[in-house]
């Protein structure tokens, strides 16, 4: 399966904000196209991360839709 990297910097390390929370966020790194959430963050606190979820991430600038992000071979 294609990873997936940020469009910009190529990195596979992004974050969601909390829809209720702006300043709550979730990290998590995409390997091997599944999304796995960084130790500490427990399954029932993790988002839901859909195609349209606003996505950002972790290393430069680039946001947009989880969908946007560049897939690699």
């Amino acid at each position: 399966m294609a990873s997936m990297k940020c469009p910009d910097c190529g990195s596979q390390g992004f974050y969601v904000k909390d829809p209720e929370d702006q300043y709550n966020v979730s990290e998590f790194d995409v390997q091997d196209g599944e999304i796995v959430f960084t130790a500490g963050e427990t399954e029932s606190a993790t988002p839901e991360v859909g195609d349209d979820t606003e996505t950002f991430c972790n290393r430069c600038a680039w946001h947009d839709k989880f969908k946007a992000l560049k897939r690699v071979k």
